[in-house]
């Protein structure tokens, strides 16, 4: 008797569709964009990983934080490193409490030309109202991005690699927290009166956003205490103030081990 076989016939039933390929994504690694840190980081830390840190600079475009960022070049920061800038904006422009000296307000004059103009073209209020947010909400862009540059010049002098990157959320303690884990950061370097301190008999007291992400944050975190003696020093006479100088050190003395301790 012959075997029956396990194919199907000619004019039996149709051939069982094929299966659908697999995608094996645990064996692959996640595509990062080019504009990521992650990208960023990866594409500095070539073949000497172990010694590649990533660190970044929170700053809040206030003058505690440029001084942040020199005191980081000059102390901190060592050949290897990945520095990026890490600026969190505020969801809208009108939250400002914790952001330092930044030269940027919403003019009541603003809304009043507003109000003109709705009523002279006759165009809907919600509609115009939204165009001038949206405005304002460019001219902080550009503003952020340009104060953001002026920040990174002692980094450009000392030819350290960086990135700046700009995030928006409502919350900027719990994001700056959040970008820390997400990057895998070495460490974070923050300033300390301009993220939340109080500026009048706060003196060496944490502000509110420095001191959640001291105790949050899943790296170390440094703290940069602005002198008290720096405020409203500006540009190379304030950076000359964070230096730290060498004192010289004695020659060291040897002196020999008692003759009770040579014997055993």
């Amino acid at each position: 008797m012959a075997a029956n076989s396990s194919s199907p016939s000619a004019g039996g039933d149709a051939p069982a569709p094929a299966l659908p390929p697999v995608r094996l994504a645990a064996g692959q690694a996640a595509t990062i964009q080019p504009s990521s840190p992650r990208y960023f980081f990866s594409s500095l830390a070539g073949k000497d990983a172990s010694s590649h840190r990533r660190i970044a600079i929170a700053v809040d475009l206030s003058d505690e934080s440029a001084f942040a960022v020199r005191w980081a070049v000059q102390n901190y920061l060592r050949p290897g490193d990945a520095v990026v800038l890490l600026h969190v904006r505020p969801t809208s422009v009108l939250y400002g409490a914790d952001w330092g000296s930044i030269p940027v307000s919403v003019s009541d004059d603003d809304a009043d030309d507003a109000a003109v103009a709705v009523a002279a073209e006759g165009s809907d209020p919600a509609a115009s109202a939204e165009e001038l947010q949206k405005k304002r909400e460019e001219d902080f862009d550009a503003f952020t991005s340009t104060k953001s540059q002026d920040l990174a010049q002692p980094l450009v002098a000392a030819q350290i690699p960086f990135k700046i990157h700009v995030v928006k959320d409502h919350d900027m303690k719990e994001r700056l927290c959040l970008e820390a884990e997400r990057l895998g950061l070495s460490a974070m370097i923050m300033g300390s009166r301009g993220f939340g301190a109080s500026r009048k008999g706060g003196k060496g007291r944490l502000g509110s956003v420095s001191d959640y992400c001291v105790h949050h944050c899943v790296c170390p975190v440094v703290v940069v205490r602005y002198p008290d003696d720096a405020a409203g020093i500006p540009g190379e006479a304030a950076a000359a103030t964070d230096e730290l100088h060498t004192v010289p050190e004695d020659e060291p003395v040897y002196h020999d081990a008692p003759d009770a301790h040579k014997e055993n």
